[in-house]
């Protein structure tokens, strides 16, 4: 589904493309709406693609094979990625592990950090971005994003995430204008992230699923996991043999562990995201004093839960509107 937004804005000429593809956190719906907000209120030419079911060519995101439109992948300058244990046939992941290795830039969210899982064809040459497994430790979520799948830090489904601005790094362009974040979905446990990492959010566990709720006491605030992290790094290959510096390009990357459709009613992530596109496509010279996120179309976003997706939906049914 595309997405086009004025030519007077600041984004304008600059193709994103938005790729949905997660089980249980509803990216189908968060991917849509962020989409036309990057467009409509700030100039990029975006496109979502989604899992979908070849035959009837709705969107499925249960289909963990079929994701057409991945060859756009070619001409995209940015990429949002908030898919979950996709295992596209080689011909498709091609388009995907070229972009990585043109060390263009990459925003993943939720999931993401274990984007891939390679099970039906486990002698694919892409196996090793699988999360787990041992040909590339932590696989893309580790070596490109930061962080791999590790646990549920949080209770799942009953224990709220507020994002914290780590002080360290306050003044960073894409906390332009956030002064706070909170979704239902839990905080994801962190082992480590690389060295370049730089912490823009921490997760505070909170006793329930109400913003308002107070923090958990003892270790599970004590540290605060990261929640919303950047890299800046020259590593672009897609194995540990290939994995070497380039000292001609520096990547940006952000990754955020928050985000199911419903964490999107949050106008703190959503901020954070949008500036992240400028940021990533270093443009933070344009991000404005309070980015605009107002949405564009009507967004009821579906409670997470695996299977819970709504039947019946293609990606035209997603167009822009008028009133």
């Amino acid at each position: 589904m595309e997405y086009v937004g004025p030519e007077d804005l600041p984004g304008a000429g600059h193709k994103v493309l938005l790729i949905a593809g997660d089980e249980e956190y509803r990216s189908e719906e968060a991917l849509p709406m962020l989409a036309a907000i990057l467009a409509k209120r700030h100039g990029f030419h975006c496109t979502v693609i989604f899992s979908t079911d070849p035959e009837t060519g709705e969107i499925d995101p249960m289909n963990q094979v079929h994701t057409p439109g991945l060859s756009l992948l070619a001409d995209a300058d940015l990429v949002i990625l908030f898919t979950r244990f996709r295992e596209w046939p080689d011909e498709d992941m091609e388009h995907f592990a070229e972009y990585v290795e043109s060390g263009r830039p990459i925003i993943g969210i939720r999931t993401a950090t274990h984007a891939f899982k390679y099970d039906r064809n486990p002698e694919s040459r892409f196996a090793s971005f699988t999360s787990f497994n041992n040909k590339w430790n932590g696989g893309f979520g580790k070596q490109i994003l930061g962080e791999t799948w590790v646990n549920h830090h949080g209770g799942h489904g009953s224990q709220s995430t507020r994002g914290v601005i780590d002080p360290a790094n306050a003044e960073h362009p894409i906390l332009q204008g956030v002064t706070h974040a909170w979704g239902p979905t839990d905080v994801y446990g962190i082992r480590e992230l690389p060295d370049d990492a730089r912490v823009l959010l921490r997760g505070q566990v909170l006793k329930g699923m109400s913003p308002d709720d107070e923090p958990v006491e003892g270790a599970k605030n004590d540290p605060m996991m990261p929640l919303v992290w950047t890299r800046e790094t020259s590593l672009v290959g897609l194995s540990p043999e290939s994995n070497e510096p380039d000292e001609d390009l520096t990547r940006r990357i952000v990754c955020t562990t928050l985000g199911c459709s419903q964490d999107f009613r949050s106008e703190g992530l959503r901020r954070v995201l949008i500036n992240s596109a400028y940021w990533c496509l270093e443009l933070e010279h344009l991000i404005g004093e309070k980015s605009d996120v107002t949405y564009v179309m009507k967004y009821e976003p579906t409670p997470f839960g695996h299977g819970r997706y709504k039947r019946g939906v293609k990606a035209q049914d997603l167009a822009i509107k008028d009133d």
